[in-house]
């Protein structure tokens, strides 16, 4: 199969839903398509805010949103699908299928639409680390190369912007990136922790810099409280993020899928993990990372010493 495609410009299409975290554990598949088949177009069926970051750094050309009412036909049986959507699955040479299809509907109704080939891997991570997990199917192309990290290069204007947005909040060097929610409470280091993180920090002349989330907005109104001077990077597209990440020095935050972001640009990264699994979900980056395992998942229980320590070792 990997022979054939090379005759021409290969079309691959990945079909991938799931959080922030989940698609940034799945970049390696992408990046082995790359590698393999450079000119290869590929195309993403997803969430547009989110694997928006695959286009901003070349690992994709084209994207289509499976909020789209007409996407739910390939989940039930006999769909009635459009010309149009005939049309564009039988215009790749290989579809990679990353959705949850336990009995292989989406599987099925692609083939019945002509697909030349679907490749499906569970997105229910089912033995060890999620990155090996997702590149799995990518064996039967012979091009699996063991047990690659995450890469997000953004290029040098997109990453000049994020230098410029830092710029404009008042920060003049490479800060400290500290990101105090995750989505869930369970998750989530106390905020009063990252407060006392954040004082020491800045006791040492060094600057810190805080992302907040629609979802994060207690632990903001606590960083507020007591540092109300503490610059915020908020309402920000997760390119426009990622490529300001890249210009800070170094990230603190909680399982969340920032933080598997912070990892793929680069930045040496301390994890908190308190009840998930970081076998299966620690963040892998080159810049390297550092995970702290709340004693019993229990994150009121990590110390701030703790961390801090953890911190002058990244």
């Amino acid at each position: 199969m990997a022979e054939a495609i090379v005759s021409h410009a290969p079309r691959f299409l990945v079909l991938r839903g799931g959080a922030i975290g989940d698609f940034i554990a799945t970049l390696p598949v992408l990046q082995a398509l790359r590698a393999r088949w450079p000119a290869a177009h590929i195309e993403i069926w997803g969430y547009p805010h989110i694997a928006e970051l695959a286009l901003a750094v070349g690992l994709a050309q084209s994207i289509v949103s499976l909020d789209r009412a007409d996407m739910a036909r390939f989940f039930v049986p006999k769909p009635d699908l459009t010309p149009t959507q005939v049309a564009a699955v039988r215009s790749f040479d290989l579809v990679f299928n990353y959705l949850h299809d336990p009995v292989g509907q989406v599987r099925s109704n692609l083939l019945l639409a002509g697909a030349k080939q679907v490749l499906s891997g569970s997105p229910i991570i089912k033995e060890g680390h999620a990155i090996p997990f997702l590149l799995a199917p990518l064996e039967a192309l012979a091009i699996y190369d063991g047990d690659p990290h995450p890469v997000l290069d953004f290029p040098a204007e997109l990453r000049a912007q994020g230098a410029a947005r830092l710029r404009d909040r008042g920060i003049r060097g490479r800060p400290l990136v500290v990101h105090p929610g995750s989505g869930n409470p369970d998750k989530n280091w106390p905020a009063a922790r990252y407060v006392e993180i954040i004082t020491r920090w800045r006791a040492q002349g060094r600057e810190v810099v805080a992302v907040i989330g629609e979802a994060d907005l207690d632990e903001a109104a606590a960083l507020q409280r007591n540092l109300p001077d503490l610059p915020f990077l908020s309402g920000l597209t997760l390119p426009e993020l990622g490529a300001t990440l890249a210009e800070c020095a170094a990230f603190l935050g909680n399982d969340s899928g920032i933080t598997h972001l912070a990892a793929a640009v680069g930045l040496p990264v301390t994890a908190l993990f308190g009840p998930s699994n970081p076998a299966t979900w620690a963040p892998r980056g080159r810049g390297g990372v550092r995970i702290l395992q709340a004693p019993e998942g229990e994150l009121a229980r990590l110390t701030v010493n703790a961390v801090w320590m953890a911190l002058g070792e990244s």
